[in-house]
């Protein structure tokens, strides 16, 4: 006696893989780890701006402490944005990529004070976007 498998349809969207899940929860955390830096960078500049050196006739001149204030504003965001897509929330990807490339541009611009991490930051972002797109483009 031989038994016939039935095909079942869901209607419901296929569920995520781990590896998806995993790529999701890495940008989430980055973007997390990218806020922490952008707030203390941003409080560093904020309190004693001469941590940081000034680098004369640079294309973008900025006054320190309130590029500290930048980093530290765009560091909460980044912040609460990341806590928003580790929970998996779909806004938080959307918004997570817009801030994702906001802080390529403020490191960008922030390379003759500190290369270094900037570079590492910018390197972060690059990798959150890539994450972010992946989960939105995958459902």
């Amino acid at each position: 006696m031989t038994t016939r498998a039935q095909d079942t349809y869901t209607t419901t969207a296929p569920a995520e893989s781990s590896a998806q899940k995993g790529l999701v929860l890495f940008g989430g955390l980055m973007m997390i780890l990218c806020g922490v830096y952008h707030a203390l960078s941003g409080v560093s500049a904020i309190l004693k701006d001469q941590v940081y050196l000034t680098t004369p006739n640079y294309t973008f001149e900025f006054d320190l402490t309130a590029w500290g204030w930048v980093h530290l504003i765009l560091g909460v965001i980044l912040i609460a944005t990341g806590i928003a897509v580790v929970r998996g929330v779909t806004w938080g990807a959307i918004v997570g990529i817009a801030l994702a490339g906001l802080s390529l541009v403020a490191n960008f611009m922030f390379l003759p004070h500190y290369p270094l991490w900037s570079i590492l930051i910018i390197a972060i972002d690059v990798a959150i976007i890539y994450a972010l797109v992946a989960r939105l483009r995958n459902g």
